[in-house]
């Protein structure tokens, strides 16, 4: 009797390493197995961004906005406050490099000073030129008068005496209607001259009253309240002393309204099919972990730039922020949530769970003590985790990584 219970546990014993061997083989030291349970929830999806804040509304606070009429261009900033200094209307912002007007002055007045001498010489010229005509006239008058006297006194003269003194009175009076003529030509010749070389006078000295006060302009005073902020070159960096504006941006800084802000990011091609105008966004800030504001998109690029330093296409989306905050500051840069669809109380499991062979879908399911592979089908994912349409249930476990040894297991497919 003792031997046939010897055997028959014997037995029993021998099945059960069998199926246990068969069903759970010895896991491999260096393999980790990882599982994860299928979870019923809200399900999100979301595109994490990094951005920078900026106002919506601001008031620029530009340089000379003549430079052009001076042809000046590529005019440095000599000083400049700080950024985030607080200003009020009139308050000193900052000061351009005057060299290149001094330079235009110095020209004005060195100009202005010949065409004044000019105008003085041409007025001197002038003068003697007329006052020599006037003589002469006023001679042609008095021999005209002794020419009468005698042609008077000549009545008892023979008539060839009185006929040669009358010749010479009309020749007289011929001579100064012409001479009449030519001082009034010669007069209108001279304020001719007079208005050409005033003019210039005029012209030099306008355009340096122009220069004076351009010069003045480089002195740079805030026409608003508010707190300073550097204005962008056309690479992204920021304008401080010893950069340069130009007559087609003369902007150094601006005064931005802190009530109306809004996040500039950009998305990379992948991620921008997903961003649609209105979509919600939950915007953190580096600065202060412990601030998030709500926020909508209100525009969507259509056309990509390349990243600098790079070739990869990014697009830019622009977040505005609902509500304000006097913590959050222009150039901050924030953390941006774009919620790009949520669905209520649906299926969903890790990516990495998800395997896949000739175009079917399949997880490693734990099933009591075995392991299956199961078709499934799945939805819609984000970055993280995928929804379960149909082939799992809530509470399942299924693992992450590949069990050894069920590579050639058959999978078990949906009805």
């Amino acid at each position: 009797m003792n031997k046939k219970r010897i055997v028959i546990i014997s037995v029993i014993t021998l099945i059960s390493i069998y199926f246990i061997y068969r069903y759970f083989p010895p896991s491999n030291d260096d393999e980790i197995y990882l599982t994860a349970k299928v979870k019923k929830a809200d399900f999100l999806s979301e595109v994490i961004t990094s951005g920078e804040a900026q106002s919506t509304s601001l008031k620029k606070i530009n340089g000379p906005s003549n430079l052009r009429k001076f042809r000046l261009n590529n005019i440095k900033i000599q000083d400049l406050v700080a950024e985030g200094t607080i200003v009020k209307k009139g308050d000193y912002v900052g000061r351009l490099d005057p060299s290149s007007v001094n330079e235009q002055i110095l020209d004005a007045r060195l100009n202005l000073e010949t065409a004044e001498s000019k105008y003085t010489q041409e007025q001197l010229d002038t003068t003697l030129s007329l006052k020599q005509e006037r003589n002469a006239i006023k001679d042609l008058r008095f021999s005209m008068e002794e020419t009468r006297l005698e042609l008077k006194q000549s009545i008892y003269e023979p008539p060839a005496t009185i006929k040669k003194l009358e010749i010479n009175l009309e020749k007289a009076e011929r001579g100064l209607r012409e001479k009449l003529e030519n001082y009034k030509i010669k007069k209108r010749q001279a304020n001719a001259k007079m208005v050409e070389v005033g003019t210039q006078v005029s012209k030099i000295k306008k355009k340096l009253d122009d220069l004076l006060t351009l010069l003045k302009s480089f002195t740079i005073f805030s026409d608003g309240n508010g707190m300073i902020t550097y204005d962008k070159n056309w690479d992204g960096s920021k304008k401080k002393v010893g950069s340069e504006i130009s007559p087609w941006n003369p902007t150094i800084a601006s005064l931005p309204d802190l009530t109306q802000m809004e996040s500039r990011t950009y998305a990379n091609e992948v991620d921008i099919r997903k961003i649609k105008k209105d979509l919600p966004v939950k915007v953190g800030f580096d600065a202060f972990p412990d601030i998030e504001m709500e926020g909508i998109v209100t525009s969507v690029a259509n056309v990509g730039e390349k990243k600098r330093g790079s070739d990869i296409k990014v697009f830019q989306v622009m977040i505005k922020l609902n509500g304000t905050n006097e913590n959050i500051k222009p150039g901050m840069t924030t953390s941006n949530k774009i919620l790009t669809f949520e669905k209520k109380n649906v299926l969903s499991i890790p990516l990495e769970a998800i395997f896949s062979k000739e175009s079917i879908t399949y997880v490693y399911k734990k099933s009591g003590f075995a392991i299956t592979k199961n078709e499934i089908k799945i939805g819609d994912s984000n970055n993280d985790s995928i929804i379960i349409t149909e082939g799992l249930s809530e509470g399942d476990v299924v693992y992450l990584n590949k069990p050894e040894g069920y590579e050639a297991s058959k999978i078990a497919m949906l009805n």
